[in-house]
Parts: structure tokens; C-alpha cells; sequence
């Protein structure tokens, strides 16, 4: 289940552009900006450390007081990222009724992965699919969709569709999306293929010594 929403305290500000952002930043302040709900879009800076807190605890909705005024539940849409050092530079908040469905994207945990036989047997698990596209009411949406994997075996591939939800969370995406595989060891995936090589060029050297000795029997037949 989504946790509780967390009140975030935000100031208005006037778009100025990349330089004022940039003193925003130096001042420990990151802007933003929240549109939808038809309201108009506003931009807004928040304390780095607040805003770091709040989306650390939020889950999906944020209580948004704008200049101290009566707050608003939001969602985050988006966060941008400094590239080097990970830090929040923008962020993006939709406004959101409570009473009414949204999308939302949240991370797939793979679980119980070191119990699998097909894992202990040295199979090679990989994850395909790492998020899913959801769809429920905004308290209601996970912080994260978990599916144990502990019975899992060598060639077994794992679809959308054997995914167990949450009440009240509809999955989004094809049920025959891909999850998860677990494959033979490479090593004995390497070997096959070398031994299927070998055969073919066995198989090939065979039907050119045949094809010899006939043209042999050929030319002896001409003479």
C-alpha cells in the first residue's frame, strides 16, 4: 500500500529562466513547477533538503501548500536530475483529486531470487522488465509491485500476466509482457553451440567426401 501523503511547503516564483534557477540551486532552493487539475501552471522553488524528504516519504501523493495557503494533493511527474551528481534540479507536480484514477509507473522487485532451483543450478536470471504502467486511485498506488521468483527453474520465462496486484491496481501493460528469464549456465550453453558446430561441419566434411568419391566414379565411368 502507498504511504500516508507528506505536507510540502513551497514558495511562488516568477519563471526567470536557466540563470535564476541556477542562483535558486547555489541557495539550497530546487524550482519547480505544478499544472493540471484545471488550474493554471505555476511555478514554485522548495527548500532541497524538504523536497529531498518529502518525495523520500511521500509514495504517491504530496499535500502541496503553495505560500502557505490550504494544501493541495499532488503527485510527482517527473524529476530532473543532475547528471553527475544525482541531485534534484526540477521537478514536476500534477494536481490530482483523490476520487479519481490516474496513471502512474512503479518498479517491479524481483523476490526470492537466491532460491530459485534453475539460480542454484548456476541458470542465469535477468530481469526484462524493471517498471510497469499502472493505473489507480492516487493513495492507492504502490511504491513498488513485488513477485517471488523462488520456484523458479532453468528455461522458465515469467509474463505480466502470472502477477499478482494490489487491490485496487490495474496493470497497464500487454499480459504477455516479459518479466524475467533464467537460462542455462553459459558455460553449457557455450558447449552446445560448439558441439552443434561440430556436427555441422562433421555433417559438411561427409557430404564432400561423398560428393568427391561420386565425381571420382563419374570420371572412371567416362573412361
Amino acid at each position: 500500500m502507498a504511504n500516508p501523503t507528506t505536507k510540502l511547503d513551497v514558495s511562488t516564483r516568477a519563471p526567470e529562466g536557466s540563470r535564476a534557477a541556477r542562483r535558486l540551486r547555489r541557495s539550497g532552493r530546487v524550482p519547480g513547477v505544478v499544472y493540471g487539475g484545471g488550474g493554471e501552471a505555476m511555478s514554485f522553488d522548495a527548500d532541497a533538503r524538504e523536497l529531498r524528504l518529502a518525495l523520500a516519504r511521500s509514495g504517491a501523493v504530496l499535500d502541496l501548500s503553495v505560500d502557505g495557503k490550504a494544501a493541495t494533493p499532488v503527485v510527482l511527474k517527473e524529476a530532473h536530475r543532475d547528471p553527475v551528481r544525482g541531485e534534484t534540479v526540477h521537478v514536476d507536480l500534477l494536481r490530482v483529486r483523490l476520487d479519481e484514477a490516474i496513471g502512474a509507473v512503479v518498479p517491479l522487485e524481483l523476490t526470492g531470487a537466491e532460491d530459485a532451483p534453475g539460480v542454484k543450478e548456476g541458470g542465469v536470471l535477468e530481469q526484462i522488465t524493471r517498471e510497469l504502467n499502472v493505473e489507480a486511485l492516487p493513495t492507492a498506488i504502490p511504491e513498488s509491485i513485488s513477485h517471488d521468483i523462488g520456484e523458479m527453474q532453468i528455461g522458465e520465462t515469467i509474463v505480466l500476466s502470472a502477477l499478482a496486484t494490489p487491490e485496487g491496481v490495474t496493470l497497464l501493460d500487454d499480459p504477455e509482457t516479459v518479466l524475467a528469464t533464467l537460462s542455462p549456465p553459459r558455460l553449457q550453453t557455450e558447449e552446445e553451440e560448439i558441439e552443434t558446430e561440430t556436427e555441422l561441419v562433421g555433417e559438411g566434411a561427409e557430404q564432400g567426401e561423398a560428393a568427391e568419391g561420386a565425381g571420382s566414379e563419374d570420371a572412371s565411368g567416362g573412361d
